[in-house]
């Protein structure tokens, strides 16, 4: 916008050669005549009018006096009707008043002075950016009589450094996380506003699954995932497809032409172009007239070979419709993002078979246990590029006993996985055999150790496997625990009173060390004590150490709680507030004690007619426990077992039966020799015995202990 006519001011100077020319203080010069070639002064005014510069000659008052064709090109007015006029009455804009400011500091100062400032000029549709001199301009006697203006359009180079920033921000705010969506929002917000007034991103339905799409152009009309956009306008009012949301594109809009080409475009939004889209897509079309969108560019996202989708780009509010240059500059920061979104993309279907894998690998929900009550958490790693490795596990063991068992492989992602399951499967193969905590673990080093022989030989990426432990057995018949740990965090108990403690639990090295031993700790729990066992990620965290959070968990267990599965979910709430960067496995154990009602226990002596007493003893306490229908078999099992232990085994003998979901019933001697299965050949007087109570049980086995052995056979009283 310009001004008309000069403004009055009663603080005018008067220009000097006016003053000595005997001419009033508001009257100007006219643009000097061409000059006769003895006439040098005319020439310099000549010579200034005809400069290629844009420049203006303002006197002491900040009224222009002289102007450069230049000057009225740009301006657009001849001089003559600028004469007499400052800056701000030229061009009404903000930054004209600026450049007044500047003039008077020029002016009072009697140095130079240079600035920047973006206008718009009269006919003109986009804004431009000039650097500005100001340069006093002085008298014979060294007085500044005025200010030279000269003036630079640097729109182009501010432009280009413009877009550098832009690529350079976009290279900085795309794909901050692995998260598909929030890296397509991350290039709408680099977008808007500097590049463009509205931005979307959609992608191919097909990439969701995290499969690569088919190859060539997809069919026509398009259907296209909405997972981004971003507008000028607060709450993108002109978008008309919902965040998630499944939309068509007709083969006339520029999402899918460009799709259909896999090259980018530039349309420019004309009433042709909306008489066709308000066929195929009337809604869309109205929003286009509403706000009046006028320029439109639409860039395939293609990275590595795979097209994703496509990312629209689009102005409505700025007047200046999109350029070359601002094409290459969309498809300069959509190919950064493409390769970020296949990143995450690639991370997601990674992430989704890991944690697939790592599902099948976790146990379910645990049969009821007699010894304990059970609760558990696992909550795969946020932040890391897969799942992680870390496990629990609650085994049954013969007795009633169970052991809880808390690993955590090193590494993420498939590989911690694999080695996860394969120790999981090692660990409940040698509970199986009954070994004690600390000969499991040195069994379990070892695999660890080949395990990791395995990767070095076949050259795997994951390299070392490394491991820790914690591995515990509970008794519910003596309430006794025997726990060892490989590296592996302390457990917590926390008591019927009240009280928490972390176990004193000898700290062996972790697994894969191999050449140092492993010890147990042996402790009696109280009925209703609630051992907690985890992995270092519950506690350790970015938010707060080890210790801080060893003593949040202590407080957290030491509350009252109505169940453990609510304790299981104040400890994570207390300690995980946010989704954990690190796996966290977390298992809670509250202990149950068998006592003489459900266990029944008898000294056997060393002599033949023992077996008998044996056998009548213990149809006696069935007749006690109201299983008199279990006797027959009963006695045939404690027969044998007893004949064995008599005939093989050294004093003492015990006998012992345990009223469970089953009938658990148990021979201890003083020897370590143990029995084993074998098929009697027809000449053979012995050797059916173990077959026969393999048959009429549903299992049998034996276990060291520190004074002999102890054969146990499991009879189920389902039929009872």
């Amino acid at each position: 916008m310009t001004r008309s006519g000069p403004v009055e001011d009663d603080d005018r100077v008067p220009w000097p050669e006016d003053s000595a020319a005997g001419k009033g203080p508001d009257a100007s010069p006219a643009r000097p005549s061409p000059p006769s070639e003895d006439d040098d002064e005319a020439l310099v005014g000549w010579a200034f009018a005809q400069s290629p510069a844009t420049a203006a000659l303002y006197d002491t008052r900040l009224r222009l006096r002289l102007a450069t064709v230049r000057m009225e090109q740009v301006i657009g007015r001849p001089e003559k009707a600028m004469r007499g006029l400052r800056v701000s009455e030229i061009l009404v804009d903000p930054q004209s008043e600026l450049t007044e400011q500047h003039m008077r500091r020029v002016l009072a100062s009697g140095e130079e002075e240079q600035l920047q400032v973006t206008l718009r000029l009269p006919g003109h549709d986009r804004e431009s950016v000039w650097t500005i001199s100001l340069v006093p301009v002085r008298g014979r006697g060294g007085a500044v009589r005025g200010v030279l203006l000269s003036a630079q359009d640097v729109t182009a180079e501010h432009l280009a450094r413009e877009r550098l920033v832009l690529v350079n921000e976009a290279s900085l705010r795309i794909g901050t996380t692995l998260d598909l969506a929030r890296s397509a929002q991350e290039l709408t917000d680099v977008a808007v506003p500097q590049l463009a007034d509205f931005a979307t991103v959609d992608l191919l339905p097909s990439i969701e699954g995290g499969e690569d799409p088919r190859a060539g152009p997809p069919g026509m009309p398009v259907k296209l995932r909405r997972v981004a956009s971003r507008s000028v306008l607060e709450g993108s009012p002109e978008a008309v497809v919902a965040h998630g949301a499944l939309a068509t594109y007709p083969e006339a809009s520029p999402a899918a032409e460009c799709l259909a080409t896999g090259r980018p475009l530039l349309r420019k939004v004309t009433p042709d172009a909306l008489t066709a889209w308000e066929r195929d897509a009337p809604e869309r079309a109205a929003r286009v007239r509403k706000y009046g969108f006028h320029s439109v560019l639409a860039i395939p996202m293609r990275a590595r070979g795979i097209t994703l989708g496509v990312v629209t780009f689009s102005r409505h509010r700025r007047p200046e419709p999109f350029e070359r240059d601002d094409l290459l500059l969309a498809e300069e920061i959509t190919a950064r993002a493409a390769v970020c979104i296949d990143n995450a993309r690639r991370y997601s279907r990674e992430r989704r078979t890991s944690l697939a894998l790592q599902s099948s690998l976790l146990p379910g929900r645990p049969p009821r246990q007699a010894a304990v009550e059970i609760a558990s958490r696992y909550l795969p790693a946020s932040a890391r590029p897969g799942v992680g490795g870390d496990w629990f596990d609650v085994i049954p063991l013969s007795g009633a006993r169970v052991a809880l068992v808390v690993g955590d492989v090193v590494g993420h992602g498939i590989q911690a996985s694999a080695a996860m399951g394969r120790l999981r499967t090692a660990v409940r193969t040698l509970a199986d055999v009954d070994l004690r905590p600390d000969e499991l673990l040195t069994h379990l080093d070892d695999l660890v150790i080949h395990l990791s022989a395995e990767a070095d030989s076949a050259q795997v990426p994951s390299g070392d496997i490394g491991a820790t432990c914690l591995y515990a057995v509970y008794d519910p018949v003596s309430r006794r625990c025997t726990l060892a740990r490989a590296g592996h965090p302390v457990p917590a108990l926390a008591t019927p009173d009240g009280a928490v403690e972390f176990l004193d639990v000898p700290a062996g090295p972790p697994l894969g060390v191999g050449g140092l031993p492993f010890e147990t700790a042996e402790l009696e729990l109280a009925e209703g004590s609630v051992l907690t066992l985890y992995t270092n990620g519950l506690v350790d965290s970015r938010e707060q150490g080890a210790d801080e959070g060893l003593q949040t968990l202590r407080e957290v267990l030491a509350r009252p709680a109505t169940s453990l599965e609510s304790s299981c979910d104040a400890v994570l709430e207390a300690l995980l507030p946010d989704r954990p960067a690190d796996d966290v496995a977390l298992l809670m154990a509250r202990t149950r004690a068998l006592d003489t009602a459900h266990v029944a226990t008898w000294d056997v002596p060393a002599e033949a007619s023992a077996v008998a007493r044996a056998r009548k003893e213990a149809c006696l306490q069935l007749d006690d426990w109201g299983l008199d229908e279990a006797a027959f078999v009963t006695e045939l099992v404690v027969s044998e077992l007893v004949t064995n232990a008599l005939r093989y085994g050294d004093a003492p003998i015990r006998l012992r039966l345990i009223r469970d979901k089953n009938l658990i019933i148990e021979v201890s001697d003083g020897s370590s020799t143990a029995p084993h299965l074998r098929r009697a050949r027809s000449s053979d007087e012995g050797g059916r015995g173990l077959l026969l109570v393999a048959q009429l049980t549903q299992g049998w086995g034996t276990r060291q202990t520190y004074t002999g052995k102890t054969i146990w056979a499991e009879q189920s009283l389902t039929a009872v």
